[in-house]
C-alpha cells in the first residue's frame, strides 16, 4: 500500500482516487476550493462533475497543500492545464527531492510553449515527474470499465513505479521514455477534436470525422516528430488512441465544445455550457505557434485558431480545408514510373 495525494479534484482526479484506492492504497484529495472540499467529505461523491461514483473511507480530503505533499509516494497533478505552473509553484517548498509528481492533465502553456511536465519541472526542480496519459474518460474509468494508458518517464524505474501503482484488472498501464511525444499528442488532440465536434454540429457524417482524425493524426505527428517526439507514441495509445476516443466519444468535453460552434453557438457560450475546462481551446494557439516556430503545415489547427479567435465562420473554414492545393498523402512515398 501507498500513500498517494491527489491534487485537483475535478472528474479526473476524483476517478483516479477511486481507482488508486480500489488498489489498496490510501488517498488524500486537495482541491484549491474549499467549497469543493467540504462537498466531498459530505457526499462522498463529486455529484457535479462525476456523478455515481461513491468513493470509500481509504479517500480523505484535505484544504492543506502542505498536508497533501507531506509523506506521500507519489503526488497526482490532476488540476486544469491552465492551473499547473501555479499549482506547481504552491507545492515547491513541500516536494522534497525525487519526490515523484506524476501530470494527468493535457496542455501546452500559450506563453512558453512548454509542457506540463516541462512547467511542473521548472517550478519543482527536485521532483521526479512522469505522466500519464491515453484514452481515457473519467466517466469510464470511474464505472471499472476496462482502460488501457500509458506511463511515461526519462527513468524507466520512475515509469515502472507508476505502472505498478496504478495497475489493475481494468486498468492497463505500459511505460515509455518517450515524456514529451506523450504530451504533445495529449494536448494536440484536444486542438483537433474541437473540429471533430465542429463537423458533427453542421451535421456532417461519418466520411468527415474519418478525414479529420486521419488528418489531424497527420498533422499532429509532423510537429511531434519535428520536436523529438518518437513515431511511435503518434501511432499508439497516447496519440491515435487518444485521438479517436476524444473525437467521437459524448463523454469528450472538447468535442462537446466543437459541437456547439458547430451549431452557431459562439466559442465563449460553448465553453459556458460545457461547464469545465475546454483545453483545446487555451492549446490551439500554443499549436499553432509551435507549428510557426518548427516550419511544420497543420490546416486543421489553423482553421480552429481562426475559427476560436477570429470569429470565422465555421462552414467557412471547412470550405477552405477542402479546397487547398492538391497534394499526395503521402509525399514519402515513391511512384514506380
Amino acid at each position: 500500500m501507498a500513500k498517494i495525494a491527489i491534487i485537483g479534484a475535478g472528474s479526473w482526479g476524483i476517478a483516479l482516487s477511486w481507482l488508486l484506492s480500489n488498489n489498496g492504497h490510501e488517498v488524500l484529495v486537495w482541491s484549491a476550493l474549499p467549497d469543493e472540499i467540504d462537498m466531498l467529505s459530505r457526499e462522498r461523491e463529486h455529484k457535479d462533475k462525476l456523478p455515481g461514483v461513491k468513493l470509500g473511507p481509504a479517500i480523505s480530503f484535505t484544504k492543506d497543500l502542505e498536508e497533501a505533499c507531506r509523506d506521500k509516494a507519489l503526488l497526482v497533478m490532476a488540476v486544469p492545464s491552465i492551473f499547473t505552473r501555479k499549482t506547481a509553484a504552491e507545492m515547491k517548498g513541500f516536494v522534497k527531492e525525487g519526490q515523484i509528481i506524476v501530470n494527468v492533465a493535457k496542455g501546452i502553456e500559450e506563453s512558453t510553449l512548454l509542457t506540463l511536465d516541462r512547467q511542473i519541472k521548472e517550478e519543482i526542480p527536485q521532483a521526479e515527474v512522469a505522466v500519464l496519459s491515453g484514452p481515457t474518460h473519467a466517466e469510464e474509468v470511474g464505472r471499472g470499465l476496462p482502460t488501457t494508458i500509458v506511463a511515461a518517464a526519462e527513468k524507466r524505474e520512475t515509469a515502472e513505479f507508476v505502472q505498478e501503482i496504478f495497475s489493475s484488472e481494468v486498468f492497463r498501464v505500459y511505460t515509455s521514455p518517450d515524456v514529451l511525444g506523450v504530451e504533445l499528442g495529449a494536448a494536440l488532440k484536444n486542438v483537433v477534436a474541437l473540429a471533430a465536434g465542429m463537423a458533427d454540429g453542421l451535421g456532417y457524417g461519418d466520411n468527415t470525422k474519418a478525414a479529420l482524425i486521419t488528418r489531424g493524426l497527420a498533422e499532429i505527428s509532423r510537429l511531434g516528430i519535428a520536436m523529438g517526439g518518437a513515431a511511435e507514441s503518434f501511432s499508439g495509445l497516447t496519440g491515435m488512441g487518444d485521438l479517436i476516443v476524444t473525437c467521437a466519444s459524448v463523454h469528450s468535453r472538447n468535442r462537446k465544445a466543437g459541437y456547439l460552434m458547430g451549431q452557431g453557438k459562439s466559442p465563449k457560450e460553448a465553453m459556458d455550457e460545457v461547464k469545465m475546462v475546454v483545453e483545446g481551446v487555451y492549446s490551439a494557439k500554443a499549436a499553432m505557434a509551435l507549428a510557426k516556430k518548427y516550419g511544420v503545415e497543420m490546416p486543421i489547427v489553423e482553421q480552429v485558431n481562426h475559427i476560436l479567435f477570429d470569429d470565422k465562420p465555421v462552414k467557412e473554414a471547412v470550405r477552405e480545408l477542402m479546397l487547398r492545393d492538391k497534394k499526395s498523402e503521402h509525399s514519402a512515398l515513391p511512384w514506380k514510373n
